[in-house]
């Protein structure tokens, strides 16, 4: 499946479409909420102190009530969860409107500002634990990611630019009252959507198949069993919050040391500030679109480690160009590198853990990383005055390190297994299709349906047109022709692992043998027009496959 379907899936999907648009427009919002807010108070207090102390106070809650809000998100219906926060953030941006209009201490918006921002923190779990509750399939899990992460990036530059607009014309209050607005689009967006309850989903267990949601894994249904839910997995959690640490230290620091990469190594002034972080808003875009193609395939070790040593180069590359020109390049590959890390990160996650305990981790992974940024963000400009270069360069090779390890502790959690009957997984097995991209198999496997036959049922019929290629899962058939010249004959016998009725779907001629079932047999069928467009996407496999067993094939 190509970049352009998994897209298309994800818009005929009704409710993500829907819960994506509504979002995409409450993140228009808030980028222009958070302009007119630091606008708002630089120019009544004049103090870059109080700036920092606002900057640092809207950390704080994400810090202490991820956690709790993760709890929540697993304990109560999710879509209630955003509908809440969503309407209590929309009367706090309609009080802070009023605060300004009248005058107010400027206190008094920091104040309505945190407890805004208290509401936020149990956004994150909540969102993310519900927009796979969403998804009709795995397949759509990593665009809807990706889709997510480009609608933000979009809203990074739409937003900041309305607020330019309204603040030229002195119209501070209605970029509150627009954002309160953005919060009513999509609490009725939310109105609209299903509540899935919080389920118990498979877990991976030693010795099993490592998929999502497979068979013949251990359950784990009772949400409050979170330890026991936990413990198988640990090594792939631990290797994402290894990754979510460094990260968050990294980009922490990043956001910081734009100014002083400006002003002081690059000499561009405050302005190149703003410079550096529309290359922040295009590189996430180009990030987000390619993680929608990456993440579509089997092993997402590859993408992971791809978006770590994009962030990890462009980090040490800051820290030795000295052109401003190039600097802009490179910013844009540093963020399209961390957006690639983020969304293949957040799919792993979502596909690793739980649903019935997603929001509680989500909430643990949220604290450690936003406290990781925050200690990036005072460290990184401390530790970097004197010798900037050798500290960007160091943060490169953390990364590169942290993505290393995780790779490494996530082992087989980092392969996609498509989320299928076990028993049609099998068809991925089919020597013939060995080296086809995985996503037009899993488009296949979708696309196939399982098959039982008792002794003595003829599957195919000489004579007959040809609709459904077959592989054997268990038994045995026989494959039988019939000449004007001689009676019917045995052409030979197949079993598991084997396969038939390709020859009359490639040639577009009726069977021209039959083939009948000697032991009971389970059959993965493949509808012809399905079988078609797998193998055309092989090099020559249409042509190896005639030539299999050519004269003595049964169709």
């Amino acid at each position: 499946m190509g970049v352009i379907a998994a897209y298309r899936r994800v818009l005929r999907n009704g409710p993500l479409a829907r819960l994506l648009f509504g979002e995409f427009v409450s993140s228009i919002g808030d980028w222009l909420y958070l302009v007119a807010l630091l606008v708002l108070i630089w120019q009544e207090s004049r103090d870059p102190i109080v700036l920092g102390l606002v900057g640092a106070a809207r950390i704080v809650p994400y810090i202490l009530l991820s956690i709790p809000a993760g709890i929540v998100a697993d304990r109560f219906d999710r879509r209630l969860v955003l509908l809440t926060t969503d309407v209590a953030r929309g009367v706090i941006m309609v009080l802070i409107a009023a605060a300004v209009t009248f005058n107010m201490s400027i206190w008094v918006v920091v104040a309505l500002a945190i407890l805004a921002t208290c509401f936020s923190a149990f956004f994150s779990p909540a969102i993310g634990s519900y927009l796979p509750s969403l998804v009709r399939d795995e397949s759509e899990l990593g665009p809807a990611n990706s889709a997510w992460s480009s609608l933000d990036n979009l809203a990074f530059f739409i937003g900041p630019a309305f607020a330019a607009l309204l603040l030229s014309v002195g119209t501070l209050p209605v970029a509150f009252l627009l954002n309160a607005l953005t919060f009513g689009v999509v609490a009725l967006v939310l109105l609209r959507l299903p509540s899935p309850k919080p389920k118990g989903v498979t877990v991976r267990q030693k010795g099993g198949t490592e998929g999502g949601t497979q068979g013949g894994e251990a359950e784990t249904k009772r949400p409050s069993d979170l330890r026991g839910a936990l413990r198988p997995i640990l090594r792939p959690l631990l290797g994402l919050s290894v990754l979510n640490i460094a990260d968050g230290f990294v980009f922490g620091g990043l956001g910081v040391i734009t100014v002083v990469l400006a002003v002081d190594v690059f000499g561009v002034g405050e302005a190149g500030t703003g410079l550096l972080n529309s290359a922040v808003g295009v590189g996430g875009i180009i990030g987000a679109v390619a993680a929608g193609a990456l993440v579509l395939r089997r092993r997402l070790g590859p993408p992971l480690l791809a978006g770590a040593f994009g962030l990890a180069a462009g980090m040490a590359l800051l820290g030795v160009v000295g052109n401003f020109a190039l600097a802009l390049a490179v910013m844009a590959l540093t963020a399209a590198g961390a957006l690639l890390l983020e969304i293949t990160a957040t799919t792993l996650m979502q596909r690793i853990v739980p649903d019935n305990i997603r929001g509680r981790t989500i909430g643990v992974l949220e604290t450690v990383t936003v406290t990781a940024y925050a200690i990036g963000a005072f460290a990184i400009p401390v530790l970097a005055a004197g010798q900037i270069a050798a500290v960007l360069i160091a943060c490169g090779v953390i990364m590169a390190v942290a993505a290393v390890a995780c790779v490494v502790l996530l082992g087989r959690y980092a392969v996609q297994e498509p989320s299928v009957d076990p028993v049609i997984r099998r068809l991925a097995d089919v020597t013939m299709f060995a080296g086809l991209p995985p996503g037009r198999i899993e488009s296949a496997m979708r696309a196939a349906t399982i098959r039982m036959a008792r002794a003595g049922e003829r599957i195919i019929i000489q004579g007959e047109a040809a609709d459904n290629f077959y592989v054997i899962a268990e038994g045995t058939v026989e494959v039988t022709q019939k000449t004007e010249d001689i009676e019917e004959r045995t052409l030979r016998r197949m079993g598991p692992a084997e396969f038939f009725g390709e020859i009359g779907l490639l040639s577009g001629v009726p069977r021209t043998a039959s083939v009948t079932v000697v032991n009971d047999v389970t059959l993965i069928s493949l509808p012809g027009a399905a079988f078609l467009e797998l193998v055309s996407a092989g090099p020559g496999l249409t042509y190896r496959l005639l030539d299999l067993h050519r004269g003595a094939s049964a169709d």
